[in-house]
């Protein structure tokens, strides 16, 4: 994958904004349970109260309060409360909100920011609590006097107010006993003194005639209204992320097609021996296929998980220290788990992207050659091939959703006896009063959300194998060297072209091979002339003609073309000199006028009309009644081979090129199209250098000169007489030919 990382380039912005939207998404996600153990622990349990520190307090029950506070906590709490009586300027609003304000003096909290609130809660919440003890000792008399026995105080006398008794002694004293009533609270924790305290704050809240069912109904109402705020803001994130995730994937499957199919123009021969036209199809579709699905998965997985994954630690940790093991057993063993099956299953992810290569040439090969299939009867063996093709893919891909198969209720059973072990423990933490019900609920979805976390991390630990193998697929054609390449400073032919061709002592061997197929070629072929060349099966002849338009580069020796060596120019230049007509014809799917107008786009009508006739095409062609706006069906199947060919001929003379090269190119022909066409390619192409390669002697009889190959060398070089005086090679292919001629 990383070889391909530099075309994602141009979506950077994409993607960083994407990343920004999972932070976005990951933070809103990992707030609802928070919220969701707010509405349980203050809203439902505490009946909408969150703190120790409450808006409003009686006078008489603040100086209670007071009572068992350090001078500082006592300065702290007082300067955050204003005391408001019936001269107060606000009372007539106060006394609605606080109807106890009527009968006597009421404490009102100052507005106070959050560090100050979080400073006061622990002061407070440890006063209520010893307030509401000292409040149960005093209701009991036998109690009261073991206290004061206990305190050295003595049995309070009967009737007598506890309050006023620890009011009336000395601050060093009562700093003592309150020492030493609050280390009854000290292992609580600030957070459960708190929630002890909330019950006591209610009770006053009642005492002062405030709707405290109102109360706790706002406090859920609002939670509950961020909670559907923040899930829709994650739900805004995930179509967002989606959106772009899309984007940027189908853009970068886009780009890496279009590079690999401009990779692939720019390939000579040597690059399309390396690879199959079924392996090229196989990687700019399926493989760029597996690539765009896990650009989509990573970004909307492997940069939410971890995000989701540290922060659900951070935040459970945050609810219970005490649980971490839960949560690191459970994510060992899911990686043990993830692990395993990366093991088995990533040799086979290697294996699948051969076996879709084999099974597309096997149709590939059965689709074209079908006719071939029939004549020979083979359709049971091409059933038995391609069934093997196809079953060992279909076993390999079973094997690996088998594997897979196995991590979902495994995983889901870690995810179940995780939950049943956090409520276990949970539990008697909760009963222990080390830890809120809320809180239990919470630190369960934090636990759920970091499993899930690694669960989309090991599905893409087990999508990565097999991407990664189509992205080395896909690699390995993008950097292929090009053999063939233009000079960095290349020459040009100027308006002074003269279409003369020279080999000078020109050997060549395919890339690879072991020996030269050609050695020392040297011939010239001068402007105007018709070059043929002849030679046995295998001896070289197409070989030669593909070295012109370097097709593929000579291995000593040099091709000149208008006195220029062919490497020295670019190949686009080279190539818009050359009329070219394979060996055999492609035609593409379109009409007549479409594959003619590929020589050029902007011919005349008559232009084509001029190329058909020359071609011998004009008689099949505008016998139909579409004309040029005939169709052409994939690979010209609608029409003859014959006329294939023709109209591959046709083709390369619109372009009306200095040179042309004919690659056995009237084999399918008659032999009276084939001298009717040779006239009349005679006549229009005067100033053009023809090579033509034929099996057939007739076709080339009439060359200003004829080149006889055999075994990759030249036995013979002239014209058709003297050949036969002088060379034994092409006289027996010509004495062989006519006696052939002579029977019909």
């Amino acid at each position: 994958m990383l070889r391909l990382f530099k075309y994602l380039k141009p979506y950077t912005l994409l993607i960083l904004l994407a990343i920004g939207l999972l932070f976005v998404q990951a933070n809103a996600d990992l707030a609802l349970p928070d919220y969701m153990s707010k509405i349980v622990n203050n809203g439902i349990q505490q009946g909408g109260i969150e703190n120790a520190v409450p808006e409003a307090i009686r006078q008489a029950e603040m100086e209670k309060l007071v009572l068992f506070m350090t001078d500082e906590e006592r300065t702290l709490v007082l300067d955050h409360y204003r005391l408001v009586d019936a001269n107060a300027a606000d009372y007539a609003t106060l006394v609605q909100k606080y109807p106890a304000l009527a009968d006597e003096p009421v404490y009102v909290l100052d507005p106070i920011d959050r560090a100050t609130l979080e400073q006061m809660n622990p002061i407070l919440g440890k006063a209520w609590l010893v307030v509401a003890s000292v409040q149960r000792l005093a209701a009991d008399p036998q109690a009261a006097a073991a206290m004061g026995q206990m305190l050295g105080l003595g049995a309070p006398p009967p009737g007598a107010d506890l309050f006023t008794v620890l009011a009336n002694l000395p601050p060093a004293q009562r700093a003592q006993i309150t020492s030493m009533i609050q280390e009854r609270f000290a292992a609580l924790g600030d957070k459960m003194i708190t929630q002890m305290a909330v019950g006591a704050v209610k009770e006053e809240y009642l005492a002062l005639g405030m709707d405290t069912d109102r109360l706790q109904t706002d406090y859920i109402l609002r939670i509950g209204g961020s909670m559907l705020l923040l899930t829709l803001l994650s739900i805004a994130c995930t179509i967002a992320v989606g959106f772009l995730s899309a984007r940027t994937a189908a853009g970068l499957a886009r780009d890496l097609r279009r590079e690999v199919f401009r990779k692939v123009e720019s390939f000579s021969s040597a690059e399309f021996d390396q690879f199959s036209t079924a392996s090229l199809i196989t990687r700019s579709t399926n493989d760029v296929t597996q690539i765009q699905m896990v650009v989509i998965m990573m970004m909307r997985m492997v940069i939410y998980a971890p995000i989701i994954g540290i922060g659900g630690i951070i935040r459970a940790l945050g609810k219970s220290t005490s649980m971490w093991w839960l949560i690191a057993l459970a994510v060992i063993v899911l990686l043990g788990l993830v692990l395993t099956v990366f093991s088995i299953a990533l040799p086979k992810f290697k294996m699948i992207q051969n076996l879709v290569d084999r099974l597309n040439l096997v149709m590939r090969e059965n689709l074209s050659g079908m006719m071939v299939i029939r004549a020979f009867n083979m359709q049971e063996y091409e059933e038995k091939r391609f069934d093997r093709a196809n079953q060992d893919l279909t076993g390999i891909s079973l094997f690996i959703n088998r594997v897979m198969v196995v991590m979902m209720p495994v995983m889901m059973l870690i995810m179940n006896g995780l939950s049943l072990a956090i409520i276990w423990v949970g539990a008697h933490q909760v009963a222990q009063s080390q830890m809120q019900v809320g809180d239990m609920m919470a630190f369960l979805q934090y636990a759920m959300q970091i499993v899930f976390a690694f669960l989309m991390m090991s599905f893409m630990f087990i999508m990565l194998p097999r991407a990664s193998v189509s992205a080395g697929r896909i690699a390995d054609v993008l950097e292929t060297e090009v053999s063939i390449k233009d000079p960095e400073k290349p020459l040009t032919f100027g308006d002074s072209f003269v279409p003369q061709v020279e080999f000078r002592n020109v050997s060549f061997r395919y890339p690879g091979a072991q020996e030269d197929v050609l050695h020392n070629i040297n011939f010239t072929a001068k402007p105007g002339e018709t070059i043929g060349i002849i030679g046995s099966t295998g001896s070289g002849k197409s070989t030669i003609l593909s070295l012109i338009p370097r097709f593929y580069d000579v291995t000593e020796g040099a091709v000149l073309v208008s006195g220029v060596d062919v490497r020295q120019v670019a190949q686009h230049d080279l190539r818009a000199k050359i009329g070219y007509i394979p060996q055999k014809g492609t035609l593409f799917s379109g009409t007549i006028e479409s594959n003619l107008k590929y020589a050029d786009e902007n011919a005349s009508a008559d232009v084509l009309k001029e190329a058909a006739d020359i071609a011998q095409a004009s008689e099949f062609i505008f016998a139909r009644e579409e004309g040029l706006q005939a169709e052409i069906s994939q690979g010209g199947s609608n029409v003859s081979g014959g006329q294939k060919q023709r109209l591959a001929i046709a083709r390369a003379l619109v372009k009306k090129a200095p040179i042309y090269i004919f690659d056995d190119s009237f084999s399918m022909l008659d032999f009276k199209t084939d001298a009717a066409l040779r006239q009349a390619l005679k006549e229009k192409t005067k100033g053009s250098t023809t090579f033509i390669v034929s099996q057939r002697v007739a076709t080339i009889m009439h060359a200003e000169q004829i080149i006889v190959l055999d075994q990759g060398k030249i036995v013979g070089k002239g014209k058709h007489r003297e050949l036969m005086e002088t060379c034994d090679v092409y006289r027996d292919i010509a004495l062989s030919q006519i006696g052939q001629e002579a029977l019909k």
